[in-house]
């Protein structure tokens, strides 16, 4: 498949309208997003034998990017973090005593830029149609899920040295939650669309 910056993305292909409408729709899909980002980020499953609980937080940005397209995903992403950055418990390990920029700066910083990152990039790819297959929406959550680890894990190579058991903490324990995520979305996203095709048929 030719990637080129043409498809529609879900954002686009429901509740269509033009002009005053077409603001007011993506004001409201922004805060919808911002809502779901902070809901998702609450989740917390514990799948044995990972050591850790899995949050549904990484599987909202990326479901999010590929069903915004890159523009609105990233104003939806960077709202979510001004909300965050302002105090406001939105993030999966914050809470009354550790949130805004003193969370935003610790171990999870680097995470929070992949978010950035990764949202843009499954935008672009599911403006490219890869949301409409689930194998390229396989591979695009791959590529996304890698592209929030890489700053993830350097910045606490940052924080905590290079010596550090990096990979013990940022991405080991995760990975078994990350793939039934990357799974889930990977089919989600073709079927949304084909739901939507029924429903204008």
């Amino acid at each position: 498949m030719a990637f080129a910056m043409n498809d529609k993305v879900l954002a686009d292909a429901v509740w269509q309208t033009e002009g005053t409408g077409l603001w007011a729709k993506r004001a409201v899909l922004v805060v919808l997003g911002v809502a779901l980002l902070t809901v998702f980020a609450q989740i917390k499953l514990m799948i044995p034998p990972s050591p850790v609980p899995v949050t549904m937080g990484t599987f909202a940005v990326l479901a999010i990017g590929a069903a915004y397209g890159p523009r609105l995903g990233l104003t939806t992403i960077m709202a979510y973090l001004v909300v965050g950055m302002l105090g406001f418990d939105v993030f999966a390990s914050s809470t009354a005593e550790l949130n805004g920029l003193e969370y935003m700066m610790g171990g999870t910083g680097g995470y929070l830029v992949g978010y950035v990152l990764a949202t843009v990039a499954l935008g672009a790819l599911a403006r490219a149609g890869w949301d409409r297959s689930v194998v390229l929406m396989g591979a695009a959550m791959l590529i996304g899920t890698a592209m929030i680890y890489i700053p993830g894990i350097a910045y606490l190579g940052v924080l905590y040295g290079w010596d550090a058991p990096l990979l013990a903490w940022g991405l080991t324990p995760f990975l078994i939650g990350d793939a039934m995520k990357l799974v889930l979305a990977a089919l989600v996203l073709p079927l949304a669309w084909k739901l939507v095709g029924k429903a204008r048929g």
